[in-house]
């Protein structure tokens, strides 16, 4: 039986961190969802407030069903908030709301990653699938061309995942520069927000690893074959 051992040293280690970023944040946010912020306020609440402290009239807020679903949608401007979320007074609700609320502000300022981000969405879609599909049957049947269009597809969506952390993380600085400029949350309860969000970017961080991981192994493969 054959064992890459590309795989053993570059994508297992960060597939590690990815499963142990998964859990970090399910813990944190299950833990600063027992504790409520002192005013009371929700997600749903929270992120408004934001919206119109910036002067953005424009974005709806929508309550979307699941756990951890919260996302904005800069095409519709919408900010979904889950179930979780939105109508939860907990530190952890308002902390991911505020954070969601980041990414409409980034919208309205024209973030220049964000603007980024959204036009390699199309790139990314095509080749997180096709890339290494085309660079692995590229390495079968000894088609050096399918080998390195895989390689170059599946660099594009390496790019997008590159360009999401600045983007997540511009988005918590903000968050939290908010609620603490607003003192919508005392002090001790900011530094649970940042707990939260902290716990979140390490999911994005470990994601961005795992793909350059992946990227790294196509590659040595490649020149492996080739020599």
């Amino acid at each position: 039986m054959y064992i890459d051992p590309y795989y053993l040293i570059l994508v297992v280690p960060t597939l590690i961190l990815a499963l142990w970023a998964q859990s970090a944040v399910q813990s944190t946010f299950s833990r600063f969802s027992k504790k409520m912020n002192a005013r009371g306020i929700t997600g749903a609440q929270a992120a408004q407030f934001l919206l119109r402290a910036n002067n953005i009239t424009d974005v709806r807020i929508e309550r979307v069903s699941g756990h951890l679903t919260d996302h904005y949608d800069p095409s519709s401007k919408v900010l979904r908030l889950s179930d979780s979320v939105y109508g939860q007074s907990s530190i952890a609700a308002v902390g991911v709301a505020a954070h969601e609320t980041g990414h409409a502000i980034q919208h309205a300022v024209g973030y220049g990653p964000l603007v980024l981000r959204g036009t390699l969405v199309p790139i990314a879609q095509i080749g997180s699938g096709a890339g290494p599909a085309l660079a692995i049957a590229g390495l079968i049947f000894g088609i050096p061309l399918l080998i390195n269009i895989g390689i170059l597809l599946f660099a594009g969506a390496v790019l997008f995942y590159l360009v999401t952390l600045p983007v997540e993380f511009n988005a918590s600085k903000r968050a939290v520069a908010i609620l603490a400029k607003t003192n919508t949350l005392s002090p001790t309860e900011i530094d649970g927000v940042k707990k939260v969000l902290t716990a979140a970017a390490m999911t994005y961080l470990a994601s961005a690893l795992t793909a350059i991981a992946n990227l790294v192994r196509l590659i040595l493969i490649s020149r492996r074959n080739r020599n």
